[in-house]
């Protein structure tokens, strides 16, 4: 059985999705068979598996570090929120029902077979297992019948290093507090202490480190510098959402922006990891919306995917921001939208079921659609091409793309509106030929229910190229990061630079003894 190690964190978005994708890349380059596991993970944030399976993306985002190729065994619950007190509750990748906070902290203790079934799994095919937790082991109201800290640790007999987030200040009483509340039992599966997300002169912070290890008798085992990586993110605590982020340059990272992008920050927004190819690009500014006042003059507007179409579209009418997008798409602005997105853009979205919020509701009437939702999810990953387009994305015509779908609703065009793709679905319970998405005559709206429609080669450059000659301006080059390499390539090279860097900040040779010693 393979040997596991377990990331826990002081808090949510303490950065143990990035330590443990880390940690993963390591392993696999000192030639270990290595896979990630979270037991439960809480994100709108998902992929489809070649199963048809759902699973987290930050999970995904692991097990491309670690080399391997994703599995729902990795991420056996997923729960994805619909409203602010319950989720969409989803076991080995399939759809169980929606539950309320209450009704899930009762249920959750059926779990367990699963998850020790598909950790076993794990374990008895890899080397080493790098296992994540979730927010901060010390909620101890909901210490009882814990499956995902120190619950999921004592599973697993796995040793534990606990990662403080130096960044929102307060790192030493985050660390300190957080073992102090632990049982003694707790305390003492936890072998090593991470400070995280550091900027300055790290002499400093040294009195600090020792006053820490005499506190919690136990070592720091490393200071993780503030890395800026263009990594998948797992949930809504994204740095990417700061608006202040837009403010300090025309582009991201003091880049010449040629291209800007706007896309649409939803209440309940998904799969925002759709986007993050179009971030990556030289020459393109893209930046997250939530008002009006924020919006400006883009040269194109993105409706992400949602949770909660209905209530999401509410949102945007309420908010002003569905009359800002129409207005910018009667004056010629490019509007894309994605799953939720795209059936918002139609006339009507129609919930006989009640699968969202029931009834029937007018669309934005950007194109014409018709939207019903269904209790049947689709989950399927697809490969095709896009149609003959008009416009200004007469470029994309033909050209290939891979990607996934997971959606529940039905939507029809009609009149002149274009499909955008034409597909084949290659997973899950699909597997025929079809079309997808729509387009408008002229091409200045379109939409798809594909996730990662922008990762396929060449189609993010292929998307900046056309808008930015539709402006009249040419961008310089299209490439990612400061060499010019595909948007594979350029994700490989932010795991070696991740790895690279906890290499420098972490000691590797505690890490492999902690490891190999477990929680004796």
């Amino acid at each position: 059985m393979g040997k596991a190690i377990m990331i826990q964190g002081t808090m949510s978005s303490a950065g143990k999705s990035v330590i443990a994708a880390g940690l993963c890349r390591i392993f696999h380059q000192d030639g270990y068979r290595t896979v990630p596991f979270k037991s439960q993970n809480m994100a709108l944030n998902s992929y489809i598996t070649r199963e048809g399976l759902e699973m987290g993306r930050a999970q995904v985002m692991q097990a491309q570090a670690a080399g391997t190729e994703p599995s729902v065994d990795m991420n056996p619950i997923l729960l994805k929120p619909v409203n602010d007190t319950g989720s969409q509750v989803i076991v080995h990748g399939e759809v169980v029902g929606n539950m309320s906070a209450r009704e899930y902290f009762e249920y959750k203790k059926n779990l367990v077979p699963v998850i020790r079934e598909s950790y076993d799994r794990l374990a008895a095919e890899n080397d080493i297992i790098v296992i994540e937790g979730a927010g901060s082991p010390a909620e101890i109201n909901l210490n009882q019948n814990d499956i995902v800290n120190m619950g999921m640790a004592k599973m697993a007999s796995a040793p534990v290093l606990l990662v403080g987030d130096i960044d929102r200040g307060g790192v030493f009483a985050q660390l300190t507090g957080t073992v102090m509340l632990l049982g003694e039992e707790e305390r003492a599966m936890v072998k090593g202490l991470i400070i995280n997300k550091f900027r300055g002169d790290k002499s400093i912070l040294d009195p600090g480190i020792q006053m820490l290890e005499d506190k919690c008798s136990i070592p720091v085992v490393g200071t993780v510098p503030y890395l800026n990586l263009a990594l998948d993110d797992e949930d809504s605590l994204t740095e990417r959402f700061s608006e202040e982020k837009y403010e300090k340059a025309d582009g991201n990272d003091s880049r010449t922006a040629c291209v800007d992008i706007a896309v649409i920050r939803l209440p309940r927004i998904s799969n925002f990891t759709d986007f993050n190819v179009l971030e990556a690009l030289n020459g393109v500014r893209l930046r997250y919306v939530s008002s009006v006042d924020k919006l400006g003059h883009p040269d194109m507007i993105i409706l992400p995917g949602t949770k909660n179409t209905m209530g999401d579209l509410k949102w945007l009418r309420q908010c002003g921001l569905e009359a800002a997008v129409k207005k910018a798409s009667s004056e010629g602005t490019v509007i894309f939208g994605i799953c939720g997105g795209y059936q918002m853009m139609g006339n009507t979205l129609s919930d006989p079921e009640g699968v969202e919020e029931g009834g029937r509701m007018r669309g934005m009437g950007l194109i014409p659609t018709d939207t019903v939702f269904t209790s049947r999810k689709t989950r399927t990953q697809v490969k095709g091409s896009f149609a003959s387009l008009p416009g200004v994305f007469h470029p994309l015509s033909a050209h290939p793309l891979e990607g996934y779908e997971i959606h529940m609703g039905i939507t029809t065009r009609h009149g002149e509106c274009r499909n955008l793709t034409g597909l084949h679905a290659v997973s899950g319970r699909q597997s025929e030929d079809k079309y997808d998405g729509a387009c408008t005559a002229d091409g200045s709206v379109c939409g798809t229910y594909v996730h990662g429609i922008f990762d396929s080669d060449g189609t993010a450059e292929k998307v900046a190229e056309a808008l930015a000659g539709r402006a009249g301006k040419k961008l310089s080059g299209t490439d990612f990061g400061s060499e010019k390499k595909d948007y594979r390539s350029f994700e490989e090279s932010q795991y070696d630079i991740l790895a690279a860097a906890l290499r420098r900040s972490l000691s590797m040779e505690k890490i492999y003894q902690i490891l190999r010693e477990g929680i004796t």
